[in-house]
């Protein structure tokens, strides 16, 4: 399995580059994230900026593949970074970025909106990731089954309408928009409210949700049992955030992903959530970390994966999934960031 690389965590096998052969390797990087474009020597000493003659260039880029950190797909190609030299370049290399304050009030503004609905802090966080990296955003939280129910409210939003407010542990609730199908006075739904809560706080989630669709009590009551079958009609699985995506179309747009088919593949694996699922929330928990080249599905050999496991009482996490040539810098500073917040938010 992909390891995570962390900036500034240098592993025992790392090479030790000269002074000429970071540079030369910091500027092919850079060059090749701008294009997707293999990089000759020659675009080297016109674009890079790099005070080096075209022998010491070329020289170095000779270095540098022999050591394993660039590729070419034939001896009269340009190089680009290989797998294992983005890995180095992000441990060595990188220089983490600093969000603009604009953008680090965005993502607290839009998070802040999301506050107690974790299903849609989890939406928000992944569509979020993906409109500022313009790369496809991830976000999951494991079950939340296993909370207790802590407090329990029922609003009426119109007269065949409600909304049930379930408050669990660690001042986190889910919101259910209830259908009733039936119109409820006021002072009805407060009645409900009243055997709901005899019946089902201090409870699992899983069992109250076993019992607004199967508890005889329940059932007895008319206007309890229109609550409890629209709860059940709007809420047959369990509480839980598989994985989501956002920004499927930012990775079609990428020449990496130009031949037929093999956007199609990428977006399959998506959609399937495996292997993405257990690789984003295996790491260190409340540190982004990059897993590059992702050899556990072949598809997914040319994307990396950035991703921060969130600390705190719900397994989870959120991330983007991009080119090797993604801009780590910021990508890691966004992620981080938003992992941060969400955090924050659901242990507040």
């Amino acid at each position: 399995m992909s390891e995570p690389a962390f900036p500034g965590r240098l592993n025992v096998g790392d090479p030790d580059l000269s002074e000429r052969q970071s540079a030369v390797f910091a500027a092919l990087v850079l060059l090749h994230g701008r294009s997707a474009r293999e990089v000759s020597s020659e675009r080297l000493a016109q674009d890079s900026g790099l005070r080096l003659s075209s022998a010491s260039i070329r020289s170095a880029l000779s270095e540098l593949e022999s050591l394993g950190l660039l590729e070419r797909s034939h001896s009269s190609s340009g190089r680009v970074p290989s797998a294992g030299g983005y890995e180095f370049f992000i441990r060595t290399l990188l220089e983490p970025a600093v969000l603009p304050s604009r953008v680090a009030d965005e993502i607290d503004a839009v998070l802040r909106r999301s506050t107690g609905d974790v299903e849609r802090l989890f939406q928000d966080a992944s569509r979020l990731i993906a409109s500022l990296t313009r790369q496809v955003g991830l976000a999951l939280a494991s079950s939340l089954d296993d909370e207790q129910l802590s407090a329990l409210e029922l609003q009426p939003l119109h007269e065949e309408r409600a909304l049930l407010v379930l408050s669990l542990g660690r001042h986190t609730s889910r919101t259910l928009v209830l259908e009733l199908g039936t119109p409820l006075e006021r002072g009805e739904l407060a009645e409900v409210e009243s055997v709901l809560r005899e019946r089902l706080l201090k409870r699992p989630l899983s069992e109250v949700r076993a019992r607004l669709a199967e508890d005889p009590e329940l059932a007895r009551h008319t206007a309890v049992r229109i609550v409890a079958r629209a709860a059940s009609a709007c809420w047959p699985q369990p509480l839980d955030t598989p994985l989501l995506s956002s920004g499927s179309v930012h990775m079609a747009e990428q020449p990496e992903f130009a031949a037929p088919g093999q956007i199609g593949s990428v977006l399959r694996v998506i959609e399937a959530g495996s292997p993405l699922d257990r690789l984003m929330v295996t790491g260190i928990q409340g540190q982004a970390g990059v897993r590059v080249g992702l050899d556990e599905a072949r598809v997914l050999a040319a994307c990396s994966l950035v991703s921060f496991p969130l600390p705190g009482a719900i397994p989870g996490a959120v991330g983007v999934l991009g080119p090797l040539r993604m801009d780590y810098a910021f990508t890691l500073a966004v992620v981080d960031r938003v992992g941060t917040r969400v955090a924050d938010l659901l242990s507040a």
